[in-house]
């Protein structure tokens, strides 16, 4: 007796290309979306870790004066000499240590935000190693070598993130955005320009100082750069 088999016909050449090319369409409309959700939660990060940095620092200053600079790690190092850490005024990072060593904060992963350059805390306080390079993704905004105080305009600003190694806003981790922490104690989400720059609310940049400027005639803001 014949049987007849029924062979199975497997998919054409044509076939194969046609759900490749509408996967591939798939795909680029899709991907943009999910690169800017998960920019959006960089951001997020940030803003969130923004706000605690803040915390500690305004603690700080209600302790030594002044938000960190030279003058206040002398006063943090006599006040704890056998501290761990050890803090200096060659980058954000080292102004930042000021906060362990005055034992303000212990948290490395507040200082994280996802950026071209960052890397996850490692959790170790020894010596430089709190806050080593990468660890830190905000730069520290000090009046040229004196730390801010909160007895000025509210709006200005002490901590920015993303930036580039030469000092300017990077505008790909956040899509075009930068935060930015207010000696209030909010923190801004500000555009970046097509020059790299972060723009205030009505067009001014962040760094602009003179009359009508959130620094006015006697302040000089200066981004110091954390350590990549």
């Amino acid at each position: 007796m014949k049987t007849n088999l029924q062979t199975r016909r497997g998919f054409t050449l044509v076939e194969l290309l046609v759900v490749i090319t509408i996967i591939a369409s798939l795909a680029a409309l899709v991907s943009p979306q999910v690169l800017r959700g998960l920019k959006k939660a960089d951001l997020n990060t940030a803003i969130s870790n923004s706000r605690q940095i803040g915390l500690a620092m305004f603690t700080f200053q209600n302790d030594y004066g002044s938000f960190p600079d030279g003058v206040t790690q002398t006063d943090v190092e006599e006040d704890f000499p056998d501290s761990l850490v050890t803090a200096d005024t060659t980058s954000s990072n080292g102004y930042f240590r000021q906060l362990f060593v005055a034992e303000i904060t212990n948290s490395e992963d507040i200082f994280y935000a996802k950026t071209a350059s960052s890397k996850k805390p490692d959790g170790s306080f020894n010596g430089a190693d709190c806050l080593e390079a990468r660890e830190v993704a905000f730069g520290y905004v000090m009046n040229q070598l004196e730390g801010l105080t909160t007895g000025g305009n509210a709006a200005r600003v002490i901590a920015v993130s993303p930036l580039r190694e030469d000092g300017t806003f990077d505008p790909d981790p956040f899509d075009k955005k930068a935060t930015a922490l207010r000696i209030d104690q909010s923190v801004q989400v500000l555009n970046i320009n097509s020059s790299n720059e972060a723009l205030l609310r009505g067009g001014k940049k962040l760094l602009d100082t003179g009359v009508d400027t959130i620094w006015g005639t006697s302040v000089t803001p200066v981004v110091v750069k954390p350590l990549n």
